[in-house]
């Protein structure tokens, strides 16, 4: 039985999702965000160069943070976190209403990569990492400020990075 079973019986998350319809019952549905690629197709571009020289500019959605900074605050938080890519894992810390950030806590690494990269990076299978990694909490509901605050700020972090590539490590 996990900790949410132990704390939350299922009949009262349901009654919750219950109450939650209710109460947004005069509002217009939720549109969510879609994606046509026939109308529109994907925004990627195929590697040209080598792994091994690429700059990979890291931006996790997970949340995570260093210690000294502050904590990511709930739903719709757009603001961002650098977190150096010389940053000690003990120093790292996670806010995120989204997820079950229990293993993230014990171990930021599965939502923010940096010792895997920076191993990669060290053996030359990865060329390097821009400094400093991002992080946001990707709690954002609305798709205005994704599509008018958010992107546009990590497209301009990405560029003025002269990154060869954007990891995106969603949570």
């Amino acid at each position: 039985m996990n900790r949410r079973q132990q704390s939350e019986p299922p009949d009262l998350a349901v009654g919750y999702m219950e109450r939650t319809r209710k109460l947004y019952s005069s509002q217009p549905a939720y549109r969510w965000a879609s994606f046509d690629p026939e109308s529109e197709p994907p925004p990627f571009t195929p590697i040209a160069k080598p792994l091994s020289s690429l700059r990979i500019a890291l931006i996790a959605s997970g949340g995570v943070y260093r210690k000294e900074q502050e904590p990511f605050h709930f739903r719709n938080d757009t603001s961002q976190r650098e977190i150096a890519i010389d940053s000690e894992i003990a120093d790292l810390r996670v806010s995120h209403f989204g997820y079950d950030i229990k293993d993230a806590q014990l171990d930021p690494g599965c939502v923010l990569p940096l010792r895997a990269l920076r191993e990669l990076a060290a053996e030359g299978v990865i060329g390097s990492l821009v400094d400093p990694a991002l992080s946001f909490m990707g709690g954002i509901y609305s798709t205005r400020l994704v599509g008018e605050e958010v992107a546009p700020r990590f497209l301009d972090f990405v560029l003025r990075q002269q990154a060869d590539l954007a990891y995106l490590v969603p949570a």
